[in-house]
């Protein structure tokens, strides 16, 4: 459970910014979201190895 303390005379648009970004490094709906439907290991491991393909071809693209 977030706790998000609001100090006196602070505006709550700016606690409720604190408390969305605190929720995003949480990874809740991200998990939430992953665990919807079931992705086989083999398909897992696949969609890791094109990530990295992919990050790897931005990286040797950048370098040129």
């Amino acid at each position: 459970m977030l706790i998000i303390p609001i100090k006196d005379g602070e505006n709550i648009d700016r606690a409720l910014k604190r408390f969305k970004r605190k929720f995003d490094k949480t990874g809740a709906m991200r998990q939430l979201r992953s665990r919807k439907q079931f992705v086989k290991p083999s398909v897992k491991h696949r969609q890791k190895i094109q990530k990295a393909e992919y990050i790897q071809r931005l990286r040797d693209s950048e370098n040129i």
